[in-house]
């Protein structure tokens, strides 16, 4: 039998959130301000810790290239959702769904590795305080930066290579808003073994291994926390540690709901609600959550809004 190939197919076609064109209305609008929301939080965040010369530690520069992450993350996916809700056209070229899905899968795999190793930062600042500077100096957190996006990369650049092998027939309909792997490995019409392999082999690795060490970090970080005497002392701990925590939450979460629980289970539209909140959600929130309870955070905002605002007088 002849071999079919994926050349039978030139586009996909992205069904969406929603068929009736008043709920489309209404989700243009909210996927438009919520991107928008998303861009300038986390370019504020990112201004604010370049400006302001106290920030300049491992943290906030852990910080700084996880809100350049979002902005990458969630640019990967809305600006086509927001195209298409304006052309009415939910067409996506063949070539443009492969690279959405090396671009979603890079930039999520860098979101949970960098969320590790913040978490990483924060035990070496409660369970060893004296060597923080030497364990982490700027070599290191660059280095560890960098092994994040070259093997993200590497990971996503598997999946897209093992995707583009696959022959896809006929009018092919994506019951969701982007080129989500999964999804578009189970419209293929030929053998998906090497991919749901490699899909759930390196995919998994790359969610569960960063999620052990996070909680390895916070372990030892309660462990520690329960040996400070003061209530003060603990009060401190966590409110440093509560922004990251209520980040992994959101992030992992959703992760877990979407990529981990029974096929059976699964609706479409659970699905697609998770997806709104890891996509889209979780990066809008960031901005908020690591700035409104961080006093540091908010004095270098003040700071820069003062400058902006010194300049165009």
């Amino acid at each position: 039998m002849k071999k079919e190939n994926h050349s039978k197919v030139s586009e996909f076609i992205l069904l969406g959130l929603s068929e009736q064109p008043e709920q489309e209305t209404l989700m243009f609008f909210a996927f438009l301000l919520m991107y928008l929301i998303t861009g300038l939080g986390n370019l504020l965040i990112i201004l604010a810790i370049r400006t302001d010369s106290r920030l300049h530690t491992p943290m906030y520069f852990f910080l700084s290239n996880l809100s350049l992450v979002d902005i990458c993350f969630t640019s990967t996916i809305i600006p086509k959702v927001l195209v298409n809700y304006i052309s009415g056209n939910k067409s996506i070229l063949y070539s443009s769904c492969l690279a959405q899905v090396f671009f979603f899968i890079w930039f999520g795999v860098v979101d949970s590795v960098l969320l590790t190793v913040m978490a990483y930062d924060r035990y070496v600042a409660i369970c060893a305080p004296l060597h923080y500077s030497m364990i982490l100096t700027p070599k290191v957190c660059v280095f560890l930066v960098a092994v994040c996006w070259f093997g993200a990369s590497v990971n996503a650049l598997t999946h897209t290579v093992l995707l583009s092998q696959l022959s896809f027939c006929g009018h092919i309909e994506i019951h969701h808003f982007f080129c989500d792997l999964n999804v578009v490995i189970r419209l293929a019409c030929s053998d998906t073994f090497i991919n749901d392999l490699v899909m759930h082999t390196m995919g998994g690795t790359t969610v569960v291994i960063p999620f052990i060490g996070i909680l390895i970090s916070y372990i030892q970080i309660f462990v520690a926390v329960l040996r400070i005497p003061s209530a003060h002392g603990k009060r401190k701990v966590f409110s440093t540690c509560g922004s990251h925590l209520t980040v992994v939450c959101l992030f992992y979460g959703t992760i877990i709901g979407v990529y981990f629980k029974p096929t059976t289970t699964h609706t479409a539209q659970q699905d697609t609600a998770s997806a709104i909140m890891y996509t889209v959600v979780t990066p809008m929130l960031n901005p908020f959550i690591y700035s409104l309870r961080n006093n540091e955070m908010k004095g270098a905002l003040r700071m820069l809004f003062n400058k902006k605002s010194g300049l165009s007088l």
